[in-house]
């Protein structure tokens, strides 16, 4: 009895040593690369520093105050929303009705699944030197094609009117392909008897769609919602490169902003400061949307 206790109790130690082993490197990446950084940000936005010298003012909660009052930051903030909304619209829809063509047309639709897929294999900062490029106001294919119909140069990037609502759009044609490759997977964990039986009983394509896939496919559009708005708040690479958040703030995001008064203007513990405040408007929303989407589904 007790060399099988002393035997268990062996085991359950050395689990505890192999866990800890194969735990050990992830919780040093996690606290080196996510925890340190996150907490570094916080304690720098209590400086006045330009990054560089080792010369550091404490100003204590001023850069946040000064924050709380900048108009640049929140019109940045409310160009975040904006994307956040319009891609949540534009490009699930989207990606689902891709997934939905694909998966009804079966073996014959995989030249549209790989044709579709090309965007998402391309890295941001070439889709925005090919769309700033092509909607050039000077030669740009939309210039081009309007000056065949006698029209005149269109400026879509240089127009405040319309800066955000293009850069939206290429936003949505990059993205739009993971979501249908996200809602193919989901399709595959819907059993093909449910669709045997659907058509048995009658039913359209149509009618499966919407009555009997779509329900299934709810909670994937629910995560597929979270994702698409976390990646809304915190976007940069293709905004930056296409209009650099112009003109004025017309595209400006928290990202460009931070990284424009960090590494321009040389300012980071302001910059810090902006970081903080993105990280936490960032996990407040997900909260929020995440316990909405709980609660609803405990109703």
């Amino acid at each position: 009895m007790n060399a099988s206790k002393s035997l268990a109790v062996r085991r359950r130690r050395s689990t505890r040593l192999y866990a800890l082993a194969f735990l050990a490197p992830v919780a040093i990446v996690l606290l080196v690369f996510v925890f340190y950084p996150i907490v570094d940000t916080f304690a720098i936005s209590g400086y006045r520093w330009n990054g560089i010298s080792a010369d550091r003012q404490w100003v204590g909660f001023a850069n946040w105050s000064s924050l709380l009052q900048d108009s640049k930051f929140w019109t940045a903030f409310l160009n975040n929303i904006i994307i956040m909304i319009l891609s949540i619209v534009i490009q699930i829809p989207l990606g689902l009705a891709m997934a939905t063509f694909i998966d009804f047309g079966g073996k014959k639709m995989t030249v549209f699944k790989v044709l579709w897929f090309i965007p998402m294999l391309m890295s941001s900062v070439a889709i925005g030197f090919l769309f700033t490029y092509a909607l050039a106001t000077n030669g740009g294919l939309i210039s081009s094609i309007s000056a065949l119909f006698g029209g005149g140069n269109v400026d879509l990037l240089g127009n405040p009117k319309n800066a955000l609502m293009t850069v939206i759009m290429v936003i949505c044609w990059q993205f739009a392909p993971f979501y249908m490759v996200y809602f193919m997977a989901a399709y595959t964990n819907i059993p093909f008897d449910v669709y045997e039986a659907a058509t048995i009983d009658g039913a359209t394509r149509g009618q499966y769609f919407l009555h009997v896939a779509l329900p299934l496919l709810a909670p994937s559009m629910k995560s597929a919602a979270i994702l698409s708005m976390v990646g809304s708040l915190k976007y940069f690479d293709l905004i930056y490169v296409m209009t650099g958040g112009g003109p004025g703030t017309s595209t400006e995001l928290m990202a460009t902003y931070m990284y424009k008064e960090s590494f321009k203007n040389f300012n980071m513990g302001y910059g810090s400061t902006i970081a903080g405040g993105m990280f936490i408007l960032i996990t407040v929303i997900s909260l929020l949307t995440m316990r909405a989407i709980t609660g609803k589904e405990e109703k």
